[in-house]
């Protein structure tokens, strides 16, 4: 038996994969603030949620037409790129404040999924022990 194969702790552990995605982004927006013509990039989290779809071989079986279909089309990257503005006058559109408000986010989404991975090790921790 494989106690950590189970779904809580893949979510958790994509989740986690995504932000640390998401944080390099913003740490290369940050390291080339100053730098000409650079375009501040973005992870997609569509294209990350695609990509895992696609990567489950989910299956569902619509009951109207309406329904959104489980099909997904297969994305070479999450990362997107912010071509069409210029913020800086050096013809670069990194927004320095929005990108440092963008990180303390992320950081506090990282540090959620963390500290629910130490509940859920925790609570492993009781069982072994016999709930003492």
């Amino acid at each position: 038996m494989n106690l950590f194969s189970g779904t809580t702790f893949r979510m958790l552990e994509q989740g986690l994969n995504g932000a640390q995605m998401q944080h390099k982004a913003i740490s290369q927006n940050i390291a080339n603030v100053d730098t000409p013509n650079y375009k501040a990039q973005r992870v997609s989290f569509e294209q990350l949620l695609n990509q895992e779809l696609t990567r489950s071989n989910l299956e569902a079986h619509r009951t109207n037409e309406k329904h959104v279909e489980f099909k997904s089309s297969s994305f070479s990257s999450p990362i997107l790129t912010k071509g069409n503005s210029s913020y800086n006058h050096n013809g670069g559109n990194v927004d320095i404040d929005l990108e440092m408000s963008e990180l303390a986010k992320n950081q506090i989404y990282y540090n959620g999924l963390i500290d629910r991975i130490n509940g859920n090790f925790s609570n492993l921790k009781m069982v072994i022990r016999g709930g003492s």
